[in-house]
């Protein structure tokens, strides 16, 4: 069995290896490390969780042993397509290069740019960036790319989902043409071959396990949801998911919970903490010291339940996860095989569940698709969801109807059997009704007559003929016809 200490790395890395615990390489490291120590390009295709972070910063400490960094010219560039991703790497390569003299630079969004200048401006041996913000220094005019001997893509398939590929050849051609690629990624897209066709250099190609495969420490299962109504599917859809978090026990120790929109994210860690169980959400709008603090607190067992969007899918190095739940299935086939690699590390058993609604079934397709399995189907712990509830009858809900304006409300009561004491003695003392010969005499409809036959008289738009009133009738107010007889007497 190969060792560490069977590769040609430095005497400082290796004792840096030692004091971490790690003697035996990885799959990945094992196939990697020697054809970097040699100066080749490599290309490391192997699904999440199997150490390819270390696999590039060993030989990249042990090459850049010798040197020194020029101000605001890098000797190594190390892209990561999020900044927890990109910390995580800082963080690597701290602990294995704390036996060396090697400076480094962390460029990702949410920090200030002064302090970041301030590192570039010494000079600095491995520069570790996100594509936007590394940019964003470039067209300022504050850092050079021609000293580059180094550059390191990490989960390259992933740049491919954010969209940075124009992003990423564009730094490639700021990049001197001898430089040295290590490219990593856990599935092999069209477009990521592309690129490698372009920017690689007769690579060692080292691909310890089929693209898109997930690790068989892990146990995995899906529950098919369908909710009793459209307008209770969140809801019973969240009561789901803390019933099977429930279900799991003890065992359940800490877990990543990841939906698919950040809206989503808020609402079920504010939904969890309300039943009580520890739970805190991390997603690309929270700014980066609040990222950094639910992390560690994630980290140092603090937090219990982390809900999260996909940001949180790619690098996380967090060894000990026990769960991971997919409220939604992911949109994007690949995510699964992130998602679920936050669970069953370096060595370790995971559980991965997953709620799947009618909507995504499609979305379940692609992932067995994808995965070359079918995807266990789990029992729901809260049995057969309820149907919906069937309507009532016409006769048990009165209806609604709209009455006209001005007219008086009807009564509330309608017999004297339900109605109040009060309310019948008040109809019983009612005034009766004027005797015919009372009453005022109706008002009869003014007399129409046919206008004569001419233009005006055919047929109007709604099928009328035009008529024209003659006289008052019997209505006439006597005022008018009194008026009328003195302009005749005179």
């Amino acid at each position: 069995m190969t060792k560490f200490s069977d590769m040609n790395l430095d005497a400082k890395v290796l004792k840096a290896v030692a004091e971490t615990g790690y003697d035996t390489p990885t799959p990945i490291q094992e196939g990697a490390i020697p054809p970097a120590l040699e100066g080749r390009d490599v290309l490391g295709i192997a699904q999440t969780g199997t150490g390819k972070t270390a696999a590039f910063t060993l030989p990249m400490i042990t090459l850049l042993g010798r040197g020194r960094a020029r101000a605001r010219m890098p000797r190594s560039l190390v892209l990561a397509p999020t900044r927890e991703l990109a910390a995580q790497v800082a963080e690597n390569f701290d602990a294995y290069a704390k036996h060396t003299k090697l400076s480094k630079a962390l460029l990702i969004g949410g920090t200030s740019f002064k302090d970041q200048d301030m590192l570039i401006d010494k000079g600095v041996d491995v520069l570790i960036a996100t594509p936007g913000r590394l940019l964003d220094h470039l067209e300022r005019g504050k850092l050079i790319l021609t000293d580059v001997k180094i550059m390191v893509v990490d989960e390259a398939d992933r740049m491919l989902d954010m969209g940075f590929i124009p992003d990423i050849e564009e730094i490639f051609k700021r990049t001197p043409f001898t430089r040295q690629t290590l490219f990593f990624s856990a599935t092999m897209a069209p477009e990521i071959e592309r690129i490698t066709n372009t920017f690689l250099s007769n690579p060692a190609k080292i691909e310890v396990a089929r693209a898109a495969t997930t690790n068989v420490n892990i146990k995995q299962g899906v529950v098919m949801f369908k909710a009793s109504s459209k307008l209770k599917e969140a809801a019973e859809k969240r009561a789901l998911l803390r019933a099977l978090i429930d279900a799991e026990g003890d065992a359940c120790s800490n877990a990543i919970i990841f939906c698919n929109r950040k809206s989503d994210v808020d609402i079920v860690a504010k939904s969890l903490n309300k039943y009580g169980y520890d739970a805190a959400p991390i997603h690309g709008d929270l700014d980066q010291s609040h990222r950094t603090r639910t992390l560690e607190g994630f980290r140092d067992n603090k937090l219990r339940f982390l809900v999260a969007s996909d940001v949180a899918a790619r690098g996380l190095d967090i060894p000990a996860v026990t769960h991971v739940f997919n409220f939604d299935v992911p949109s994007h086939a690949e995510d699964y095989v992130h998602r679920i690699g936050r669970t069953g590390r370096a060595g370790r058993s995971g559980t991965a569940i997953m709620l799947c609604v009618p909507r995504d079934e499609k979305n379940l397709e692609d992932v067995e698709r994808l995965v070359q399995n079918a995807i266990p189907r789990l029992e729901n712990p809260l049995g057969q969801t309820p149907s919906a509830p069937q309507a009532e009858a016409p006769e048990d809900k009165p209806r609604r109807t709209r009455a006209r304006r001005g007219a008086p409300k009807p009564d509330a009561v309608t017999t004297p059997e339900a109605a109040p004491a009060a309310v019948v003695a008040k109809a019983e003392t009612a005034p009766e009704p004027k005797a015919a010969a009372e009453r005022p005499a109706p008002r009869t409809q003014p007399a129409r007559q046919d206008h004569a036959q001419g233009a005006r008289g055919r047929t109007n738009d709604r099928g009328r003929g035009d008529q024209k009133i003659i006289g008052m009738g019997d209505d006439t107010p006597a005022f008018i016809a009194k008026s009328f007889e003195e302009r005749t007497k005179g």
